[in-house]
C-alpha cells in the first residue's frame, strides 16, 4: 500500500481463519491499522492512497473490478480506536442506521427485533432496552463502544475489524469487550489489533507480528501462528524480541 509516494505496506501474505480471533500486534507505525483500512477498502477515503495485491473474502477478490465498497463494508465491520457512535441520534437509531443506509428495508416489529438482537449479541441490551430513545451521547465511553459493535453487527458481518478497541477504556469495560469478543468468535472471523500484549495472548486464537526494519521504511509481516506458539516459541528473533519486550 502507497499513500501518495509513501510505501507504508509490504509483503503482507497472510490467512485469516474462520470463526476465530486473529490478533495483529507490533510498534507503532508498522502499518497495523493501515491493513485493517485495507481489508474493507476504507483506505480509500485517503485521497493517493492505492494497493497491490489481492483481498479474498471466500474466494473473491474484493479489489476486483465491479465491487461495490459500500456493499462490501456490510460484509466487512470496522470497530475503531475511539467510540464513534452517531452521538445526537437515539441508540436505536444508531443501531438501524446501517441497515437503512443499506437499504434493507427493516421497520416496524422487525427494526424493534433487530435493535434487541444486535444490542443484545453486543451485551448492551439490559442496559439501554428503557432508554433507546436517548442520545447515544448518554452513554458511558464503554458503553459508546459496545454500541458501535452493536451497529457493526446490525448488518450482519462475516468479518469484523476491531482497531484497538479497548485503547480509551477503563479495565471493568476492557474485560466487557473482551469477553464479548469471545462470544462473537462463533460466528465471525474478527481481527483485532493492541499494543497490549497481554489482551492479545488471552483473546485471540492466532496472532501476527509486524514491524518495520528503519523509520521510512514500509512496515511487513514477520510471521503469524498460533498465539501460544507466537509467545512461547515464535520462529523469528524479532518476534521474541517484541512480545518479551525488549523492544516496541
Amino acid at each position: 500500500m502507497w499513500f501518495g509516494r509513501h510505501h507504508v505496506l509490504d509483503g503482507v501474505d497472510l490467512c485469516i481463519p474462520q470463526r476465530s480471533i486473529t490478533a495483529m500486534i507490533g510498534p507503532s507505525g508498522c502499518g497495523k491499522s493501515t491493513l485493517l483500512r485495507a481489508l474493507n477498502r476504507m483506505h480509500e477515503m485517503v485521497p493517493g492512497a492505492r494497493v497491490t495485491g489481492t483481498v479474498r473474502l471466500h474466494g473473491h477478490d474484493i479489489y476486483a473490478a465491479g465491487v461495490d465498497p459500500i456493499a462490501l463494508r456490510r460484509s466487512i465491520g470496522m470497530v475503531f480506536q475511539r467510540p464513534n457512535p452517531f452521538p445526537t441520534k437515539s441508540i436505536r437509531d444508531n443501531i438501524l442506521a446501517g441497515p437503512r443506509f443499506n437499504r434493507l428495508g427493516v421497520r416496524g416489529a422487525q427494526a424493534d427485533a433487530l435493535v434487541e438482537s444486535a444490542l443484545t449479541d453486543a451485551g448492551l441490551w439490559r442496559e439501554v432496552r428503557d432508554r433507546l430513545d436517548r442520545p447515544a451521547g448518554s452513554l458511558s465511553g464503554g458503553q459508546q463502544q459496545r454500541l458501535c459493535i452493536a451497529r457493526a453487527l446490525a448488518v450482519e458481518p462475516d468479518v469484523l475489524l476491531m482497531d484497538e478497541p479497548c485503547s480509551a477504556l477503563d479495565p471493568q469495560s476492557t474485560a466487557r469487550i473482551e469477553d464479548l469478543v469471545h462470544e462473537l468468535r462463533s460466528r465471525l472471523a474478527i481481527v483485532i489489533v493492541t499494543h497490549n500484549m497481554q489482551q492479545a495472548r488471552r483473546i485471540s486464537d492466532h496472532t501476527a507480528f509486524m514491524t518495520i526494519s528503519d523509520e521510512g521504511e514500509p512496515g511487513r509481516l514477520i510471521e503469524v501462528g498460533r498465539t501460544d506458539d507466537m509467545f512461547i516459541r515464535p520462529s523469528d528473533a524479532r518476534t521474541e524480541a517484541y512480545v518479551s519486550g525488549r523492544f516496541g
